[in-house]
């Protein structure tokens, strides 16, 4: 009985709640407390996409459920997001073989979760060159926006 009304429910497209004429980005918006997109360079590039795309199947596959994690449980505390500081939060994710990976986000005027940067840390505390970078993509992301 379960299967056949979970299989039935969640293999449908959700529905409009507002009727006909709603736009995608409400549809997108549908139970994710703050939906993700990636800091775009001034010349196109992705560089936390770049980074994913060069890691392993199960290595994207970890990180996305904790980033999905966020999403729809914001806001969130240890052990998936922890706050850095200015604003800047970090998702959490323990990846195959004892390393960890680390994905640097913060929360724009539209309520978005715009990752910065993506690393695996080699030591216990973010090495200040990252921090430093994601404070740098945050201030360029919000004078684009701006």
């Amino acid at each position: 009985m379960y299967r056949i009304w979970y299989t039935a429910s969640v293999g449908k497209k959700p529905k409009s709640p507002a009727g006909v004429g709603t736009k995608p980005e409400a549809l997108e918006r549908q139970g994710k407390r703050v939906p993700v997109i990636f800091y775009c360079t001034e010349a196109g590039g992705e560089p936390v996409r770049e980074w994913l795309r060069g890691l392993s199947p199960e290595d994207r596959k970890r990180i996305g459920e904790d980033v999905k994690t966020v999403e729809f449980g914001w806001p969130i505390g240890m052990p998936v997001c922890k706050p850095l500081g200015d604003g800047i939060y970090e998702v959490r994710t323990t990846l195959a073989q004892n390393r960890i990976a680390r994905m640097l986000f913060y929360i724009d005027k539209q309520g978005r979760m715009v990752l910065l940067h993506g690393f695996i840390k080699k030591t216990q505390k973010t090495p200040d060159e990252d921090l430093n970078l994601a404070r740098r993509n945050k201030n360029k992301h919000q004078r684009g926006l701006q």
